[in-house]
């Protein structure tokens, strides 16, 4: 009967033992959801009797998105969440962003499970239209400007507030092209510029560190961000993961300048790898940064190069770093466009590009080839020398130099029986081979 209210069902008869006609529309509209005890969670009641049992009445109806998040949140971090102000949602999936999500938590073991629930608008039918759903899009990614707070102030076009993170050189090539972008008057494409990277045990700072003060550019060491407010954020060798909470904070999301045609050689060392597996041809991709897992992004554009011969990663990196500087600029010249255009990165073809270690550099030559020992040469080099044993004693190679055929094909060589890693003199070309 229509009467009892949900308080009134006995414990032991879950939502299931509701008999199918009296299902939600049935409870009167001053009797909510929130009546129906903890123990019955909203996950129990069928799927037939769905969120349309909120009043029709209320200007709002809750739907599930399609992804559940899984944080491993401390305590304090629960109370901050539980604590904050609603925040504008980026829907996975799709630009939308919602402005008042609400959030249901439930604590399992050590994880946390937090479901978000979006509002959305659920009002009568005008003239046999619903009316439009609140959430609204970013600037620029296909939204209107609606009567949300952040998204009247989102940017539809240049100038862009930057915040750049990195460390290398590869990553101080892209923050000049910023730099120099930001000074450029006639353009204005950037209005401000600021600079996150990471501790270093070297006083002077990483290459990008040293290049922001030079610059007199505003810098922050990991993981503090800085608290300014940004457009865009953009990323080049970090080597960080970065949280969504971050991500979030950048109506435009966060760019990456990666130098490989992802997904081939996803991970921190992607110019080595290029060398040291002898690919002919290179590239770079600008992308935008996910949460969670590196490289994974959509495209956003995407260039190759041949690879040119015998050049070593450091020689390698140069080039890219400079094609991926232009890349940048690029995208962001076309900002909104390039975001509605991406593509999703091909399933086929993904490698990993992880960091080379001391012991990549130990040459062994009963397992490689003499190409392998010099394109690891050509990798590693200029990082870390190769090593051997010799004697019984550790020894450096500083240089590797190619033997010419004539030699090899010489018969007072090919004559002879030798181990792999053993030294022979040959006397007419006075080398040691």
């Amino acid at each position: 009967p229509s009467e009892p209210n949900c308080r009134a069902i006995p414990s032991e008869q879950n939502c299931e033992a509701i008999p199918s006609e009296r299902n939600c529309e049935a409870i009167p509209s001053e009797r909510k959801c929130e009546a129906i005890p903890s123990e019955r969670k909203c996950e129990a009641i069928p799927s037939e009797r769905n969120c349309e049992a909120i009043p029709s009445g209320e200007s709002a109806k809750l739907s599930h998105l399609s992804e559940r998040y899984y944080n491993d949140l401390a305590a304090r971090d629960l109370v901050s969440v539980l604590q904050a102000p609603p925040r504008p949602l980026r829907v996975p999936g799709s630009s939308a962003i919602c402005p008042a999500p609400w959030v249901r938590m439930r604590v399992v073991g050590r994880w946390t499970e937090v479901m978000l629930l979006v509002r959305r608008c659920w009002g009568p039918r005008l003239g046999g239209v619903r009316p439009r759903c609140s959430c609204q899009a970013p600037a620029g990614l296909g939204g209107s400007s609606g009567g949300d707070s952040r998204g009247s102030r989102v940017r539809k076009k240049p100038p862009w507030r930057v915040l750049f993170l990195g460390t290398d050189h590869f990553a101080r090539e892209t923050l000049q092209a910023l730099h120099a972008a930001r000074d450029d008057e006639e353009e204005k494409l950037i209005e401000s510029l600021e600079v996150v990277t990471v501790p270093s045990p070297s006083p002077k700072g990483l290459p990008v560190k040293q290049y922001a003060i030079q610059s007199r550019l505003p810098v922050y060491e990991w993981p503090d961000v800085g608290s300014g407010e940004y457009d865009v954020g953009v990323v080049a060798s970090f080597g960080r993961l970065l949280s969504e909470a971050l991500i979030l904070k950048f109506p435009y999301g966060i760019l990456n300048v990666h130098p490989s045609c992802l997904p081939r050689w996803r991970g921190p060392a992607p110019i080595i790898h290029t060398v040291l597996h002898g690919d002919t041809v290179t590239g770079v991709t600008v992308m935008q940064v996910r949460p969670k897992r590196f490289d994974i992004g959509p495209i956003l554009k995407q260039e190759t190069i041949p690879v040119p011969p015998k050049s070593t990663s450091k020689e390698l990196e140069a080039v890219l770093s400079k094609l991926g500087a232009n890349m940048l600029i690029s995208v962001l010249k076309n900002l909104p466009e390039s975001l509605n255009n991406g593509r999703p990165q091909p399933a086929e073809g993904v490698t990993y590009a992880p960091k080379v270690s001391a012991g990549t550099s130990c040459v062994k030559w009963e397992e490689q080839t003499s190409e392998q020992v010099l394109r690891l040469h050509l990798a590693i080099g200029d990082i870390v020398p190769l090593q051997t044993i010799w004697l019984e004693n550790t020894v450096k190679l500083l240089d590797l130099v190619e033997v010419n055929n004539s030699i090899l094909t010489d018969p007072k060589l090919t004559g002879q029986t030798v181990a792999p890693g053993s030294v022979v003199y040959h006397r007419q070309s006075q080398m040691l081979l």
